[in-house]
């Protein structure tokens, strides 16, 4: 037992055999002196020993006024009633002190969690859920909701207690009549109505703005008992100014990307141009990259990576004069030296890019790399060679086969699918290869079937 219990047990010992002392003699100021030890000894503890002192007080006053001896006047009555009153408001003090603690606890160790959460969302739903995980974490209320927009029309896309059953819910107006004005009002009206009375007895709807006051959503809190007081408020407010900058700064994120995305795919277009009579090349390894990827459990990451080096695989061919690029038949020895060097040319124009993942670059300059070690430009053999340049090779000899070339005509699907297949363990990844006639059977499957 630490030492700490002891004390207090000895004290409230002392302090009860003391105040039977005093009720025996009559003694108010003894027994109010009695009592106060007694509460002291109880600071800071749980449950119904607060209440100890003051009971014991007045039962300790009752026994003097049926003991007999002096009788009591009416300032010592008065007296005892003015300890009563102190000692329970010290009670009541104590446990709006305990509350507040605990409620300032709580935040503290929501915000800790909540914060790790946030900070590894990689989306905006996956930010939302965090965000509600905190509130709910907080214990302010039972019943949350993030209602925002999508595609126009407002949905419940996080929710917690009542409001679940309705999640990704579209919320519509109830009546015929339009709605245009203070929309806020309206859809958070309609998202309460969802719920049954009792449970939306008492409500709080704090908006949620990013960057800019651009505003993202709203969240609702319902609850049974007690309004909601101004701490509280106050906290849902902070949280959702929290919430609202990791979604603003997530948005920018995924803003930033696809211009990114968009300025590589309009790149690779016009690089095709100039490689590509027929067209469509970029676009044709680009989703079979991607849907390869896919098939192999790639996560969103590395498909993007691949999609991005898709795109600029053959950057470097704009320093390859049109005389070599376009010319008719074979390719003599020096030409075929000049034409190779567009891998390497290619990876040192994007080194300034650097929001470009390592991947992309490795894509751009190994594409042309062997599984047996002979390929170019380094001659990196098996699993050395970067899994994106591995996988992407297969693709695009794939479709430069089954289009034509100036140097060649177009062979047929099954022809090329053949080769592919000839060339595992030599120039390609046998694994990948594995995976990428199964792709084509399937797709090929899938014809037959429509």
């Amino acid at each position: 037992m630490p030492r700490s219990t002891i004390w207090s047990t000895l004290v409230l010992l002392g302090a009860a055999a003391l105040l039977i002392y005093a009720a025996w003699q009559h003694h108010t100021a003894l027994m109010a002196g009695a009592a106060l030890a007694m509460a002291a000894a109880t600071v800071g503890a749980s449950g119904q020993i607060r209440l100890l002192p003051v009971l014991a007080f007045a039962v300790a006053f009752l026994i003097s006024l049926l003991l007999p001896g002096t009788p009591l006047g009416l300032l010592d009555l008065a007296a005892a009633l003015l300890m009563m009153a102190g000692l329970g408001f010290r009670i009541v003090q104590e446990q709006v002190s305990a509350r507040q603690l605990h409620w300032q606890r709580n935040t503290v160790l929501a915000l800790h969690a909540g914060s790790e959460r946030l900070a590894d969302a990689r989306d905006a739903d996956a930010i939302i859920r965090a965000g509600l995980g905190i509130l709910d974490k907080l214990q302010v209320a039972p019943n949350l909701a993030f209602v925002a927009y999508r595609q126009g029309t407002p949905h419940i896309l996080a929710a917690k207690g009542a409001f679940e059953s309705f999640l990704e819910r579209p919320i519509h107006p109830s009546g015929n009549d339009s709605r245009s004005v203070q929309a806020d009002h309206w859809v958070a009206e309609e998202a309460l109505a969802l719920l049954k009375k009792p449970q939306r007895q008492h409500y709080h709807v704090a908006p949620v703005y990013g960057r800019a006051t651009t505003h993202l959503g709203m969240l609702i809190l319902t609850r049974t008992h007690d309004a909601f007081d101004a701490e509280e408020i106050d906290v849902v407010a902070s949280f959702a100014r929290l919430l609202g900058a990791q979604l603003g700064q997530w948005n920018a994120i995924r803003d930033l990307r696809d211009a990114n995305d968009l300025t590589l795919r309009s790149l690779g277009a016009a690089l095709e141009q100039r490689d590509d009579d027929t067209g469509g090349h970029t676009n044709r390894v680009v989703t079979m990259s991607v849907r390869l990827a896919r098939r192999l459990g790639w996560d969103e990451d590395q498909v993007k990576a691949l999609r991005w080096g898709a795109y600029l695989h053959d950057l470097g061919k704009l320093a390859i004069p049109d005389a070599v690029l376009h010319k008719r038949g074979a390719l003599d020895f020096e030409e075929r030296r000049v034409i190779q060097t567009h891998t390497t040319i290619g990876y040192d124009m994007l080194q300034d890019l650097h929001f470009l993942p390592a991947e992309t670059l490795d894509l751009v300059r190994y594409h042309h790399e062997r599984w047996d070690g002979t390929g170019y430009p380094s001659g990196l053999r098996g699993p050395n060679i970067p899994d994106t340049a591995r996988l992407f090779t297969i693709v695009d000899v794939f479709d430069a086969l089954t289009n034509a070339r100036p140097y060649k005509p177009a062979w047929t699907r099954e022809r090329a699918i053949s080769e592919i297949r000839a060339q595992a363990g030599q120039q390609f990844d046998p694994q990948y290869v594995e995976a990428f006639l199964r792709m084509m059977a399937e797709h090929d499957d899938a014809h037959l079937v429509v």
